[in-house]
C-alpha cells in the first residue's frame, strides 16, 4: 500500500504525478498532479493506491474524496492531456510527458518537487524525481493515478455514445477482443490513435483498398 514517507523525506511541497491511457488503440492520453496535505486525513488515504488495483466503485469513491478535498481547499489538482493527433505527432511516450507537463501547470502554485511515477521524467520547472511503480508506492502518486484514469475513461464512457460499436464503454479505449473485432469490422474512427498496432494496418489496408 502506499504511504506518505516518500513525500515527507523530499520535503516542500511535493506533487505527485501520473498518466493514463498510454496503451489504448484510441483516445488521448491523459495525466494528474496532485497535491496532498502534510497529514493526509486517514479517511482519504485509506482509498489511495494504484487505480489498476482499485475496482470501478472503488476508483469513483476515491475520486470523489480527492475531489471534496480538492473543493475545501485541502488538496490540489492539476490535469493534462495530449490529443490522438498529439500522439500520431511525437509518439506516446512524449505524449504522456506533455500530458504530465500540462497537469504540473495546471496546479495553482509549481511544486517545489515532483514526484513522476515510472522511469522517464517530464522537462517540468521544479525538481523532478522519478518514481519507479510509484502509484503503489506514493500517496500523491496514487491519487494522481485515480484522477487520470477516472477522468480519461469519463471522456471515453462518452464517446462510446458517439461510436457504439467498440465497445468503449467497457474497454475505455484498450485492445479487447470486441474492440479488435470491430475494429476489423468497422474501421478506425477519428479517434484512434493512426500509428499504433491494429489501428496502423487497417488504415493502410483502407489505402491499398482505395
Amino acid at each position: 500500500m502506499p504511504d506518505y514517507a516518500l513525500e515527507s523525506a523530499t520535503g516542500g511541497r511535493v506533487a505527485g504525478v501520473d498518466e493514463a491511457g498510454r496503451g489504448p488503440l484510441a483516445g488521448p492520453v491523459f495525466a494528474a498532479a496532485v497535491v496532498l496535505p502534510r497529514r493526509v486525513p486517514r479517511g482519504l488515504a485509506a482509498l489511495l493506491d494504484d487505480s489498476k488495483q482499485l475496482t470501478f466503485a472503488q476508483r469513483e469513491a476515491a475520486y470523489a474524496a480527492l475531489r471534496a478535498a480538492w473543493a475545501s481547499g485541502a488538496v490540489e489538482i492539476g490535469v493534462g492531456a495530449a490529443s490522438v493527433a498529439e500522439i500520431g505527432r511525437i509518439n506516446i511516450l512524449q505524449a504522456a510527458l506533455l500530458a504530465m507537463c500540462r497537469a504540473v501547470a495546471r496546479l495553482p502554485d509549481l511544486p517545489d518537487c515532483a514526484l513522476v511515477d515510472g522511469d522517464r521524467p517530464p522537462a517540468l520547472p521544479c525538481a523532478v524525481r522519478c518514481v519507479v511503480g510509484g502509484d503503489g508506492r506514493c500517496l500523491s502518486i496514487a491519487a494522481a493515478s485515480i484522477v487520470a484514469k477516472v477522468l480519461r475513461d469519463r471522456v471515453m464512457m462518452r464517446l462510446a455514445l458517439r461510436y457504439p460499436g467498440y465497445d468503449w464503454h467497457s474497454n475505455v479505449g484498450y485492445g479487447t477482443r470486441a474492440h479488435c473485432a470491430a475494429l476489423q469490422r468497422l474501421g478506425p474512427t477519428r479517434h484512434h490513435r493512426p500509428t499504433f498496432g491494429l489501428v496502423r494496418q487497417m488504415s493502410l489496408d483502407l489505402l491499398a483498398g482505395g
